[in-house]
């Protein structure tokens, strides 16, 4: 594809790795055979190259109007396209860079912007998320069915190891899920604890900055992303061996920190060093010598839910199943297995009529075999897809962890 970058654009921190980007697609267009949003609307502009085009546009100095902005919007940034794309087309990078410029060129109505601004506002800290689900949860009883859902019930974590060993590994903490769904972390502690592993965190550590960066706000998501270096930064001085990722959608940026930070003096060595520590927590346990795991007895299936940041965004497809294989868990069967469910961070609340028929059509992909529970790798999804499941659906290490 060849460009012709406005001259307004010309200086913008990353327009180089941007215009490559457009420049490797080829218009093949194999990437919309798996683009959730185009398999539904069948609009080209709704499709990853229908959107790269778009980016150019706005890129090359044309107008941009809000059904530019929609179009974008409509994005999942699954990255799904990148793992079909014969080229290599990086897109989520495209399109994270696109949204940013067009958040400073498309004024959105006052509605949109104050939903946009809550998000930023509460889901971040984990201080106020947390607040914030405790009165949902004191609430539920008169609100509406559909809206009552969405709220997580309180969930027992149980108590975490206290043993010392010789292997350190750090865990994000992060925001949403040490309030909503805490047994994952806790339960990822005993299980590593059984491997000879210490799993602690940075109490100073909190949102990864996705959040933010991918609504357009990147300036306030490195932000997020410089303290979390700061807060790990003296444990791995001290030797800790790894940065575990209990929730994919925080791991796949985490593991891009050291390219989204790489124009910043003061912390491009130590971006890039964190992002080479990061590893989702299955691919710890893979590595380790796991014959002394054995789930707890199962009742039923396995349905696996392969989060797109898991499977696209880190190319980790499979791996999880290995894990519970191995562990002696039977799995059920499911299909289409590359398309997401439509949680995608906040879209979810954003894109709330589409979110939901793509997480219908999920939940009958996931259920075809009448599992007895759906497991996850992301907070997000784990809890998109239980507001409308007729069976549990928990975060895969649960399955290992013997407190139950």
């Amino acid at each position: 594809m060849q460009t012709r970058i406005h001259a307004d654009f010309a200086e913008l921190p990353g327009i180089s790795a941007a215009d490559a980007i457009l420049r490797s697609c080829v218009h093949c267009g194999f990437c919309n055979a798996t683009c959730p949003t185009y398999l539904e609307l069948g609009d080209e502009r709704d499709g990853p190259r229908g959107r790269i085009y778009l980016i150019k546009q706005l890129l090359e100095g044309s107008e941009v109007t809000q059904q530019t902005q929609l179009h974008l919007d409509r994005c999942l940034t699954c990255r799904s396209c990148e793992t079909t794309c014969p080229s290599g087309v990086q897109y989520g990078k495209l399109a994270d860079f696109g949204r940013g410029i067009i958040e400073t060129k498309i004024a959105r109505p006052w509605r949109a912007r104050m939903l946009r601004r809550l998000l930023r506002l509460i889901v971040p800290y984990r201080a106020r998320f947390a607040a914030v689900l405790g009165i949902g949860r004191v609430l539920r009883p008169l609100l509406p069915t559909a809206l009552g859902r969405k709220i997580p019930g309180k969930q027992a974590s149980g108590a975490r190891p206290r043993r010392k060993h010789a292997r350190v590994m750090l865990v994000l903490e992060g925001c949403a899920q040490a309030a909503a769904t805490p047994k994952t972390n806790a339960a990822t502690a005993r299980v590593l604890d059984g491997l000879g592993i210490e799993l602690t965190a940075a109490p100073a550590a909190g949102c990864c900055g996705a959040l933010s960066y991918h609504l357009g706000e990147h300036a306030e998501g490195l932000q997020f992303m410089r303290r979390n270096i700061d807060a790990w930064w003296p444990m791995i001085e001290q030797g800790a061996e790894a940065i575990v990722m209990t929730a994919s959608g925080c791991g796949v940026t985490v593991k891009d920190y050291g390219e989204l930070l790489q124009h910043d003096p003061d912390y491009a060595e130590k971006a890039a060093r964190v992002a080479e520590l990061s590893k989702d927590l299955s691919e710890i346990l893979i590595n380790e010598d796991l014959s002394a795991i054995h789930a707890p007895s199962a009742n039923g299936k396995v349905a696996v839910h392969c989060p797109c940041t898991l499977q696209h965004g880190q190319r980790l497809e499979g791996v999880v199943e290995q894990i519970l294989h191995a562990a002696g868990i039977e799995l059920a069967d499911t299909s289409e297995p590359h398309l997401c469910c439509g949680s995608a961070g906040s879209y979810s609340i954003l894109q709330p009529e589409l979110s939901a028929t793509l997480k219908a059509n999920k939940l009958g992909a996931l259920t075809r075999d009448h599992p007895a529970v759906i497991v996850t790798a992301n907070i997000g999804c784990q809890l998109h897809l239980q507001t409308d499941a007729e069976i549990p659906v928990r975060h895969w290490i649960e399955l290992l962890d013997r407190v139950v």
